[in-house]
């Protein structure tokens, strides 16, 4: 699978580890930055991450900062993104079983690096379900016709 993945200095050990993690899982990461533990705006790198789910050079996301609010905001500004913020298991299978969320957010400074992963495991491999959810999600697009092409 193609993913995007970005984060702030406050996401950043975060962001490498799960790029690491999912390169050991043969997945082809595109990494939007940042580079170092520099203090720098999480809106850049997860804008840039929900980019390459717009234009559909990649499939998935994953956005961190200090806690995944901020990337979770900037990423949800964009057509097509449904990206959750999501700090357990419960979270994660409900954001892909209902929602179809295509970009996972996590906090860097609230979730251990193990546990993390795990989220990012579970985020890539939990199917959604469609029937019901799939008029939500018409509806939301729905909207964002509305918002993005009026």
């Amino acid at each position: 699978m193609k993913i995007a993945v970005g984060s702030d200095h406050g996401g950043y050990e975060l962001k490498e580890a799960i790029k690491r993690h999912l390169e050991e899982k043969g997945h082809t990461v595109f990494d939007v930055g940042t580079d170092s533990t520099q203090s720098t705006s999480y809106v850049q790198y997860s804008q840039s991450a929900s980019d390459k789910l717009v234009d559909a050079t990649c499939e998935r996301g994953i956005v961190v900062c200090g806690t995944g609010i901020g990337v979770s905001i900037v990423a949800n500004k964009n057509p097509g993104v449904r990206c959750a913020l999501c700090t357990d298991e419960f979270m994660v299978r409900m954001a892909r079983r209902h929602n179809d969320a295509n970009m996972l957010a996590l906090g860097g400074r609230v979730l251990a690096v193990p546990y993390a992963l795990m989220l990012v495991d579970l985020f890539l491999t939990e199917a959604y379900e469609a029937g019901r959810h799939a008029t939500r999600l018409e509806q939301i697009a729905e909207h964002e016709r509305r918002v993005f092409c009026d």
